[in-house]
């Protein structure tokens, strides 16, 4: 190939790859949003709305739901419910939020965080009809499909439609990682019998809760999705062209996804950074006693499909480890089709314990971080296994084996191809 044809390959490549994100153009994906709004919002027509949403809940111009339906003809926004860290993103992780009044429009806001975490019959007086709209990450740790769950609840038992504005999943369609949440072992990190990874949209999700009978006593709410347009089930984020408004502190890019799932339920203990309190949340697993070189090549010589690893050393800004020198090795994605993600901090362990027996994170773990593991693992079986040898092979199986069953059980509810 001469110089100059090689010169207008990479022009036009960079060109493509850059018409995705830049101002005014066209993402490849709708979301249920703008969906909705080319509909001239006719399911929402003449109805007083409540809206539960939160800073992700924007068009491809990055204008907020709230202030979408709040304008639009037709449509009476009257009440806002809003999961950890508030509708407008206000609230710091964790803090407490109780009600108050968005100031651009007025409307009453109910915080689903804390105390309440599903909507009361006072806070549903006056409603005829609940919207969810919120970008999700695809991890069942992560509290905001816990909050549509309550709320699909909340809204079957006082005879309430919900409406749910489809987003994409971060991770795609078709990853499904981990074994279910057990019986008894139900909370807000794990509310549902679903896997680690679930490989379905929220709309998807809000589906199969309905129709399988998961959300609490059973119930089952009236329940419409609006369908995204454009969205495969092979596209990771960065392929929606859409752009990425933060879905929490530690969440601020769509690749960061993928990272939560691979370090955040080891973060979990408290004893092995993740990079949260630095400029790589969840890219990292590191510690004051780790050697950086040797970790990454025993890493490395996993052979680990569709990642490497690199050594790295840092002091977080904030955090249990604040100034300290960490070290340990930064992950970097080669194939995120081919990556194992929930396995990897597993893997981890395995070569910790090989390299550094004497500090094994589940006996330096206090035991509320070992709970929290095991709330967000779904049971305390998979530590129970894990721990007893340090072999991700004692669990890898389980894992697999729950997630092909649930795969195929929610074939059922793909909105998506």
């Amino acid at each position: 190939m001469g110089d100059c044809m090689r010169t207008l390959v990479m022009l036009t490549i960079v060109l493509c790859a850059a018409s995705l994100n830049a101002p005014g153009g066209e993402p490849a994906v709708k979301t249920g949003i703008e969906v909705l709004r080319e509909r001239n919002f006719d399911l929402l027509k003449g109805k007083r709305v409540g809206l539960i949403t939160n800073p992700t809940g924007v068009d491809a111009s990055l204008r907020s739901t709230i202030d979408i339906l709040h304008d639009a003809t037709g449509v009476q926004l009257v009440a806002l419910f809003g999961p950890e860290h508030g509708v407008r993103g206000d609230f710091a992780a964790g803090d407490r939020v109780d009600t108050y009044t968005d100031e651009r429009t007025g409307i009453p806001v109910y915080s689903l965080y804390g105390a309440t975490r599903k909507p009361t019959p006072t806070m549903l007086e006056g409603i005829d009809i609940l919207v969810y709209d919120i970008q999700d990450i695809g991890c069942r740790s992560y509290t905001y499909i816990s909050t549509m769950g309550k709320a699909m609840e909340a809204a079957a038992e006082q005879k309430i439609p919900f409406l749910v504005l489809d987003r994409p999943d971060p991770l795609g369609g078709l990853r499904v990682e981990g074994s279910l949440v057990e019986p008894g072992w139900e909370s807000f990190v794990g509310q549902f019998a679903i896997p680690y990874v679930y490989g379905l949209t929220c709309g998807e999700l809000a589906q199969m809760l309905n129709s399988e009978g998961m959300l609490a006593g059973g119930v089952r709410c009236s329940l419409q999705v609006v369908p995204m347009e454009g969205w495969k089930r092979s596209m990771v984020f960065e392929q929606t062209g859409l752009r990425w408004v933060p879905a929490s502190p530690h969440v601020p890019h769509g690749s960061t996804a993928m990272h939560y799932v691979s370090t955040g339920v080891l973060g979990e203990l408290g004893v092995i950074s993740e990079g949260v309190g630095y400029t790589l949340p969840f890219e990292v697993f590191a510690a004051e006693w780790i050697d950086p070189a040797q970790m990454a090549e025993r890493m490395n010589g996993l052979h680990l499909d569709g990642v490497i690893f690199r050594p790295v050393t840092f002091k977080p800004f904030y955090g249990k480890s604040t100034g300290k020198a960490l070290h340990g090795v930064q992950i970097h994605f080669t194939d995120e089709q081919k990556v194992d993600l929930l396995g990897m901090q597993f893997r981890f362990l395995q070569v910790h314990n090989e390299l550094y027996p004497d500090r094994n994170p589940f006996q330096l773990a206090d035991a509320s971080r070992l709970g929290m593991f095991d709330k967000v693992m779904g049971s305390d079986k998979v530590r129970k296994a894990f721990s007893a040898k340090m072999l991700y092979a004692d669990v890898q199986e389980a894992f697999m084996t729950k997630a092909a069953a649930f795969r195929t059980r929610s074939l059922k509810y793909h909105l998506y191809q």
